[in-house]
């Protein structure tokens, strides 16, 4: 019997093989996506939130780990001994040396199948246009009339009519009833989506609550999503929670996480909007009325004052005025000229008293006349006769001794 050489042997540490080994799975690209089928067994949830469980068939079993950032997504409830479709990749767990799935992605068994259909038919409808973009029409801000197409006994019609009635009392509701699971259901949603465009909606909500992909094929049915994109009415898709998707959703005008988030979605401008914006605008036209009734005034004032400035009345008020003008100026040339004849006047009867016999008389002087011609005497030779001698107080009379 031989023995292994001592010198040729790669000699290993359990950890550089176990890390050795961890490369060789993790880097082998088919065991990082894989879907593995499996029963549940000794399934744990700890306070981490991480799920622990064992996936087994009759010939064999594999250790799993779903994380907690993955497990709060999940929307199925596990139990032990349920048959489910795990998705995820290979890894080893070092400190114990076993190889493990991590999963982040659980359905029931039989989902597999639903989803590939599933894949199918998007691929098809969507090389048809179902799905373009640009076929896609804009949904109204303010609707006046919501039609809905969900169950009648669904909590997701209550969630959207309470929506409804809180954002947009003021708009009409009209619900189509429909079955929303089940093999009837597919022509149900159709008829629906057809009685109700003949009331000529704005919009149509098309919704239910969560569900497995099997609660929700009837929304991936191809005459429903036909029937989508042949409405008259926009539609907004709101089947299942946030992370479900069906074909009615590509197909739909607008797509809603939630039924609660279609209604939201439907009625963009809420009551309170339209409240803000009619205050807004109350403002803004009594802002305008009354900048528009200063822009007419002004442009009255001004009118006013061209009017005043050519007016008759402003006319007479400025020939009034020059008339004062001229009277003031009449007068006081007539006074001036007064005072300047007043004043050559004094000094004329300055002149004239200065020349005034009467005043060489005050002063002594006498005038002699002669009686019978009142020829002034001059002269002595002139001397003859009665004579009349006047003075300052009066007259006399004298003869001439000759």
């Amino acid at each position: 019997m031989s023995q292994p050489s001592l010198f040729s042997s790669i000699h290993l540490t359990v950890s550089q093989l176990t890390f050795h080994i961890r490369k060789q799975l993790e880097n082998d690209p088919t065991l990082q996506d894989v879907w593995v089928e499996g029963e549940i067994s000794n399934l744990s949830r700890p306070n981490s939130g991480h799920v622990y469980f064992t996936l087994k068939d009759k010939n064999a079993s594999l250790r799993c780990v779903m994380w907690k950032t993955d497990a709060i997504r999940l929307r199925v409830n596990l139990q032990d001994g349920m048959a489910i479709e795990a998705h995820g990749k290979i890894t080893v767990y070092e400190p114990q040396g076993q190889y493990q799935l991590a999963v982040n992605l659980i359905q029931p068994k039989g989902e597999g199948a639903l989803y590939q259909e599933f894949l199918r038919l998007k691929a098809m409808l969507e090389a048809e246009g179902l799905f373009d973009l640009e076929r896609k029409r804009s949904i109204p801000e303010l609707p006046n009339k919501i039609g809905i197409v969900t169950s009648q006994t669904g909590a997701a019609l209550r969630d959207m009519l309470n929506t409804l009635r809180r954002r947009l009392s003021l708009a009409k509701v009209i619900l189509a009833a429909s079955l929303v699971q089940g093999v009837e259901a597919p022509l149900a949603l159709v008829n629906a989506l057809t009685s109700l465009n003949k009331q000529n909606p704005d919009v149509i909500l098309l919704a239910r609550g969560g569900g497995s992909i099997e609660d929700l094929w009837a929304f991936n049915d191809e005459r429903v999503v036909r029937a989508v994109v042949d409405s008259k009415a926009p539609v907004i898709c709101g089947v299942g929670h946030e992370t479900d998707f069906t074909l009615c959703d590509f197909a739909a005008d607008l797509r809603a996480p939630t039924p609660t988030a279609a209604a939201e979605l439907a009625t963009q401008t809420t009551l309170i909007d339209i409240q803000t914006q009619l205050t807004y605008y109350a403002s803004r036209i009594t802002d305008l009325t009354f900048n528009l009734l200063a822009e007419h005034k002004a442009v009255i004032s001004s009118f006013i004052s061209r009017l005043r400035y050519v007016s008759p009345e402003r006319r007479i008020q400025f020939e009034y005025q020059t008339l004062d003008e001229l009277t003031r100026r009449a007068f006081s040339a007539l006074n001036h000229r007064i005072q300047m004849q007043s004043s050559n006047v004094d000094g004329i009867s300055k002149r004239l008293q200065s020349l005034n016999p009467e005043g060489v008389l005050s002063r002594g002087y006498a005038i002699i006349t002669r009686k019978e011609d009142g020829v002034v005497i001059a002269k002595v030779s002139q001397a003859r006769g009665d004579m009349k001698v006047r003075v300052s107080d009066g007259e006399f009379e004298v003869k001439s001794k000759t």
